[in-house]
């Protein structure tokens, strides 16, 4: 009974504590992608890192998203050939560490302030890989294990 226990204990964590390595960032937290908020104090509240997401939620057709590069984030006008998410639910996930840069390009909506740029900073433990590592180390013993059992049954 007590390897039964083990066992779930094992699966739990690998279940439960690899995913939470990263952490989802609901911009604007609260209030979403919309005019009228402070995303530079909202940025400077959170920390970002590697492996880190950003979620950007609004009405679909009311706004949009484009990444930008700095010159394109201060004159709120996209690059060349660079297309705007659009769907209401946008996710960006954060690869390299260093300054990120998003805007709206609806209307005059970035002008308006609806505009955040994040310092993406090196994964939690310094790897930008720790998780997928973590995450294989992890099935790897938890498959060790159920072979264990299955080899003592």
């Amino acid at each position: 009974m007590g390897l039964k226990a083990l066992l779930v204990a094992i699966i739990v964590v690998n279940m439960v504590i690899v995913p939470t390595m990263s952490t989802d960032h609901f911009v604007g937290d609260d209030q979403g992608w919309k005019l009228k908020f402070d995303y530079n104090a909202w940025a400077e509240s959170k920390e970002f890192h590697v492996g880190d997401k950003l979620i950007f939620k609004y009405k679909e057709g009311a706004h949009n998203v484009y990444r930008a590069d700095l010159a394109a984030f201060q004159s709120c006008v996209p690059g060349a050939n660079v297309e705007p998410l659009t769907s209401g639910n946008d996710v960006i996930d954060l690869k390299t560490p260093g300054k990120k840069w998003y805007f709206c390009g609806i209307n005059n909506h970035c002008e308006q302030g609806m505009k955040v740029s994040v310092n993406v900073l090196e994964a939690k433990d310094g790897s930008s890989s720790s998780a997928s590592r973590l995450s294989t180390l992890n099935s790897a013993f938890v498959a060790a294990f159920v072979m264990f059992l299955i080899v003592i049954a």
